[in-house]
């Protein structure tokens, strides 16, 4: 029986209430139906439930989802969806540095520092904090200082707390050889595409028509794997981040956003527009500032001659200043200063978080590595461990932590060789024309685009 996941709107339903809560809407009443009828929560960690609904069921919540988004939300206010009611609610928009350059050396260092990311928290992803403690601690390597092993870990712990199914047996210290395909990067691969062929001006319905041609829906997710659903079924961006969607605030736009990022060095809010016109294809509110956030960051960093602190702040500044995300990002900033174990921070971070948000939501997510790379004062192998150690999406906050802390490292040899070398500079993808594709040359390319008049 197949059951794909991510799609299924009986296990759409158990998302959507959550996700309304979460954006202002009052889903009683609905859910009151939902659970009358036999229906349950959303998987936990899955993306789809082990058994087949009923068709009385399946409709039901086709009907249900439809109702839950014409619900009015309280927030509406505060979080614009519409890029010039964001840059309204934001006084500080950031102003150019025209003079501003980066270079393939450093832009090398970020998809690196991406890929090293990732790497790390890839046989980790979906096991809870206290899994991830505990197989770090029996390998002696807490707080974290390498890549995760097997090596020296009790048998029954390890089948208490499995690696990460499809990436134990590329992603361990032990096993690594070459950078492994991951959507972390298979997006800035598909994204280098747009760019090379739509340039910076590109549209949200270039982005849309690029995934059809170039992008297997198999190795989309949530979001992404709904937008793709809609835009076969007919319907147009940016309706198809909102139509029965209820990923809509989770973490994909964000982990595509580093390209814009690099491109627009020193122009922190070209990178944040950039960003939002393709994150509205799946995404809207904070999922969309997450990845406008992200993208300002890098371009500030890409920029050059600014500490991380700066870059955040400058990322900081292209977030509507009301919204969930800016909270989350100011909470984040204060709990680094305040403790000197970042044990304490991450502990933080999920009392606050943990009960009401996926572990694939773009708010804890980007809290927890705005969080690493502050208190790791943008170090590199500190921020990467950091993001990892502290749960959640270990792999797409690894990516990121490293993609910020590589660009200000400047060079691919400010990366210590024992987190380069097993990467062999060579990147596994199914995007069309990458595979085997070694960082230099994915530099050389973005560079291109990056200087592009």
């Amino acid at each position: 029986m197949l059951r794909l996941t991510w799609v299924q709107p009986e296990d759409l339903l158990g998302h959507e209430l959550r996700q309304a809560r979460l954006d202002g809407r009052e889903p009683s009443r609905i859910e009151a139906r939902w659970r009358a009828a036999g229906g349950l929560d959303a998987p936990e960690r899955a993306g789809a439930s082990a058994d087949r609904a009923s068709r009385y069921l399946r409709l039901l919540a086709e009907d249900l989802l439809d109702e839950l988004a014409d619900l009015p939300s309280s927030l509406a206010e505060d979080e614009p969806a519409d890029l010039a009611g964001i840059r309204a609610a934001c006084p500080d928009w950031p102003a150019a540095h025209p003079s501003a350059r980066t270079t393939p050396l450093a832009l090398e260092a970020s998809w690196l520092g991406r890929a090293i990311g990732c790497l790390l928290g890839k046989p980790v992803e979906k096991l809870p904090l206290d899994a991830i403690r505990a197989l770090a601690r029996a390998a002696g390597n807490w707080p974290l200082t390498g890549y995760f092993t097997a090596r020296g870990v009790p048998r029954d712990l390890l089948e208490a707390h499995p690696w990460n199914r499809r990436s134990a047996g590329t992603s361990l210290a032990e096993n690594i050889d070459g950078m492994p395909e991951d959507d972390d990067l298979d997006y800035p691969l598909v994204n280098l595409l747009l760019l090379r062929r739509h340039g910076k001006s590109f549209t949200t319905t270039d982005v849309a028509r690029l995934w059809l041609e170039e992008l297997p829906p198999g190795r989309t997710f949530t979001a992404e794997r709904v937008a793709f659903r809609n835009l076969l079924g007919g319907i147009e961006p940016p309706h198809t981040a909102r139509h029965r969607n209820p990923f809509r605030e989770w973490i994909g736009a964000l982990i595509r956003a580093d390209v814009h990022g690099w491109t627009n060095p020193g122009d922190p809010g070209a990178a944040a527009e950039q960003a939002y016109r393709d994150a509205t294809l799946t995404h809207t509110a904070n999922g969309v500032y997450a990845a406008m956030f992200t993208a300002a960051t890098l371009a500030a960093a890409a920029g050059g001659g600014q500490d991380v602190h700066a870059c955040l702040r400058a990322g900081r500044t292209v977030v509507p200043p009301r919204s969930r995300l800016a909270r989350a990002v100011d909470h984040a900033l204060r709990l680094a200063a305040e403790h000197a174990d970042f044990d304490d921070v991450v502990d933080g971070l999920h009392a606050t978080y943990a009960a009401t948000h996926h572990w694939v939501h773009a708010l804890p997510n980007t809290a927890l590595t705005v969080a690493a790379l502050t208190h790791a004062d943008g170090d590199f192998a500190g921020s990467v461990c950091r993001a990892v150690s502290g749960g959640w999406d270990t792999d797409s906050n690894g990516a990121t932590a490293g993609s910020v802390a590589g660009l200000l490292a400047g060079a691919p040899d400010a990366l210590p060789d024992r987190w380069r070398s097993p990467l062999k500079n060579r990147l596994a993808t199914t995007v069309a024309g990458f595979d085997g594709t070694g960082f230099d040359t994915l530099a050389h390319l973005t560079h291109l685009e990056a200087t592009r008049p």
